[in-house]
């Protein structure tokens, strides 16, 4: 059996930013109830050397629309991370969601031996396409979608198991 590429990707990723977006909601809202200060949230980090709480959703959705582009090999769209409230953050997810939505299965499907380079600075790293969503960008969604959940929850925010997974 064939694994379908886009069945692996674009419903996989969408469905990681729709549990990302309803948890902001449930942030926003004990923000509100306790009246806090939402800035505390944003720059909050697990540790010193981790990267806060808005880079963690910024980074989340920067792999989602990077890995789809990729494979379907499009532009990467750019965005501005300039993002300071959970509702910047909300509307980040959701062009993200539409953008990586926007694809067909053609699009996608067969990518799965697509030569795929990526850079960080002067260093590049080369993939296979498979070897590229499933090795790297997919748990790369999930972590940095877990440290953000991760961080809401040692703030406080009455968020679960459930709300993570939301229905897969």
């Amino acid at each position: 059996m064939t694994i379908s590429m886009y069945q692996a990707s674009v419903p996989r990723l969408a469905n990681a930013l729709r549990n990302l977006s309803n948890v902001l909601d449930k942030a926003q809202a004990h923000i509100d109830a306790k009246k806090l200060d939402a800035n505390v949230f944003l720059q909050y980090r697990l540790f010193p050397d981790m990267l806060n709480f808005t880079r963690q959703v910024q980074i989340t959705s920067d792999t989602a629309k990077g890995v789809v582009a990729r494979l379907a090999g499009v532009e990467i769209p750019a965005y501005e991370d300039s993002e300071v409230s959970i509702e910047e953050l909300k509307a980040r997810i959701t062009k993200t969601i539409t953008f990586i939505e926007g694809f067909k299965p053609e699009q996608i499907d067969g990518t799965e031996d697509k030569d795929i380079l990526t850079k960080r600075g002067d260093k590049e790293t080369h993939y296979k396409g498979m070897q590229f969503l499933l090795g790297h960008a997919i748990p790369n969604v999930y972590f940095h979608a877990s440290i953000a959940f991760s961080i809401l929850r040692t703030n406080g925010v009455e968020i679960g198991k459930r709300d993570y997974l939301g229905n897969p």
